[in-house]
């Protein structure tokens, strides 16, 4: 478990005028505000998420 890989999360771009569930994706994630970033373990679920945010985010490996 200590060497689960990590992702770091970051919203670039405004969710306005996005569709809901990628609002309720974002909100879920943890991303509320602009520039905000949240470190999330990498697995199946959270790729899925990423997937359907992917334009509104910036995806980084956590060290």
């Amino acid at each position: 478990m200590a060497n689960e890989n990590k992702v770091i999360i970051t919203l670039v771009k405004s969710p306005i005028g996005a569709k809901k569930n990628q609002k309720d994706t974002l909100k879920a994630l943890g991303l509320t505000k602009m520039n905000k970033s949240v470190e999330k373990v990498n697995n199946e679920f959270i790729q899925g998420m990423i997937k359907t945010v992917g334009h509104l985010v910036k995806v980084e490996e956590s060290k």
